[in-house]
């Protein structure tokens, strides 16, 4: 199947998904726990990818180690500022959200203390879902790059596979849904109408396949098009690494209660990446290609 008619498909199946993100939480209630589990699993399935399928591409395109991870550091840093500023990788059951007011009567009097009305609060509503469609548009254009990155090394000669893109497409598509839920739920606190939510919902799951076009379309500009797609594959592996860590860490303090559980969602997250990795590298392998055996380390 021609790379670009695969990218197609993959494209409409995470609209698809980020779509049903946004409807899941008017129809079907979600507790804190299970949405936890999910995260812990989507995540786990994140690392997995960034580790054991974007990153070994990206070092095997570039021929250099050196390339590779400052490239990948670039990525996790890029997420890591584009989290910090807009604030808005934050996945929680929609029925808390929507209460938010199951604190602690200081914590909720501190975090009011200084709006002095409603009107203050409702604002802050409003800049609080803007900022989070801001990072999660961004966020979703980074990972259409990932997408299209991934089936373009993938589709080459050199790395003909059995299951072209899968592992990134995987990770995609069972993380947007969330991203999703976390824009309408911050809606829906804001008093926004339903109506309202599904056109933001819509124009946010519309940006991984701009973010895909841009690369498909952008990368036939140049003229060492390998180069370009390695250096993308590995800043999409420091994307990755980010956005799991992200769900990952808070649970060391926050969800004790429940660390089993988690434990175990993390881990067969992580051994469904593998899986899907060996299945996919079954019809090539990672050797050096040549003219790249002296370049381990620039």
């Amino acid at each position: 199947m021609p790379p670009s008619t695969l990218l197609l498909i993959y494209s409409l199946l995470i609209v698809l998904a980020s779509l049903a993100g946004g409807w899941v939480p008017l129809y079907i209630h979600l507790t804190h726990a299970r949405m936890q589990v999910a995260i812990s699993c989507v995540a786990g399935v994140m690392l997995g990818v960034g580790v054991l399928h974007l990153l070994p591409h990206a070092a095997f395109e570039l021929g250099s180690l050196d390339t590779t991870v400052g490239w990948v550091l670039i990525g996790l840093m890029t997420m890591f500022f584009v989290e910090r500023f807009f604030c808005f990788h934050h996945h929680e059951a929609p029925a808390e959200e929507d209460s938010s007011c199951d604190h602690p009567a200081d914590s909720h009097h501190h975090e009011h203390a200084h709006t002095g009305s409603e009107h203050g609060h409702h604002h802050a509503h409003k800049l609080s879902w803007t900022g989070a469609a801001t990072g999660l548009a961004l966020h979703s254009l980074m990972d259409g790059v990932a997408l299209a990155a991934s089936i373009e090394i993938e589709g080459s000669a050199e790395h003909r596979a059995y299951l072209v893109g899968v592992a990134t497409f995987l990770g995609i598509a069972l993380h947007k849904p969330f991203d999703a839920m976390a824009i309408g739920t911050l809606m829906a606190a804001g008093g926004w109408a339903r109506r309202h939510r599904h056109v933001v919902n819509l124009l946010f799951a519309l940006m991984i396949p701009l973010g895909a076009l841009l690369f498909h379309v952008g990368v036939r500009q140049f003229g060492d098009a390998g180069e370009i797609v390695g250096r993308a594959l590995a800043f999409s592996a420091g994307t990755f690494l980010c956005i799991s860590l992200s769900d990952l860490l808070p649970e060391l303090q926050f969800h004790q209660h429940d660390r089993i559980k988690l434990s175990v969602a993390l881990l067969l997250g992580l051994v469904a990446a593998w899986g899907i990795s060996i299945v996919e590298g079954a019809g090539h392998g990672h050797e050096t290609p040549p003219g790249h055996e002296h370049h381990q380390h620039e």
